[in-house]
């Protein structure tokens, strides 16, 4: 029973994320509620294992049909690889309990700010030269990388934010340029884990190919309704984020 409904929560997990960023919400605590003996690193990393696999597919779906600036988003994928080390090995030295309070009210002014600028993300109309383009896309990689390795709730969601924010991008490309630097992320911190032997292979390759699933849905339903779509995701799952982080934070 408690296999199925990882492979379930994957499924959606993939769906969800493949769109606006996510998963990692809706499968980590049906992980949790599963197999609540089994040591936290296990869980996590099993989860990696799953996860990775449906973003690498929903980057590469989403290569082929929307234009990617790869000049600047290899460096930045490299940035958030590194990143997400940093934010890993910080981990075992400082405790993130204060990231769980913080981050609620993070996700409170992404989505006032998204739904009072109803405008935002509504076009493709990157605003900086290329350079400087690749410096910041390399900055928000390397420091949600970071956060992603440390903490991590939220970080696919922050990164679509970040680059129509700050980088002028409408949310389908944004969605698509966060798939790739979380692929990066992912891959940093499974060859963590990996390397420390807390990952359930087994588990992990049914709830991969469940995720794959789940993703290739997501990244169909985004592409086909386009920008506006992703957009109205985004807000439903930063609103959810908002209800389930605060509830962590502060009740449960």
């Amino acid at each position: 029973m408690e296999i199925t409904l990882t492979i379930i929560a994957s499924l959606f997990a993939g769906l969800v994320d493949s769109i606006v960023g996510g998963g990692g919400l809706i499968l980590v605590p049906v992980l949790f509620s599963a197999f609540p003996g089994a040591a936290p690193a296990d869980l996590f990393g099993t989860n990696k294992s799953a996860s990775v696999w449906g973003t690498a597919v929903a980057a590469a779906q989403y290569g082929k049909r929307v234009t990617l600036r790869w000049r600047g988003l290899f460096p930045a994928a490299v940035a958030a690889f590194a990143g997400s080390f940093a934010g890993a090995w910080t981990v075992t030295v400082i405790d993130p309990g204060f990231m769980r309070r913080l981050l609620p009210f993070v996700l409170l002014a992404l989505f006032v700010y998204t739904v009072m600028r109803k405008n935002l993300g509504g076009v493709h109309a990157p605003t900086h030269p290329h350079r400087r383009e690749t410096l910041l896309a390399c900055a928000i990689g390397m420091t949600l990388g970071w956060y992603d390795g440390f903490f991590g709730p939220g970080t696919g969601s922050l990164f679509v934010f970040l680059f129509v924010r700050v980088l002028g991008y409408d949310f389908l490309h944004a969605s698509a340029a966060a798939k790739v630097l979380n692929v990066a992320t992912n891959v940093a911190a499974l060859s963590l884990f990996a390397a420390k032997g807390h990952v359930w292979w087994k588990l992990g390759a049914a709830m991969a190919a469940a995720n794959i699933i789940g993703s290739l849905v997501g990244t169909r339903l985004a592409l086909k309704h386009g920008t506006g779509f992703v957009r109205g995701a985004f807000i439903v799952v930063v609103g959810v984020l908002i209800l389930k982080t605060g509830y962590d934070a502060f009740v449960k």
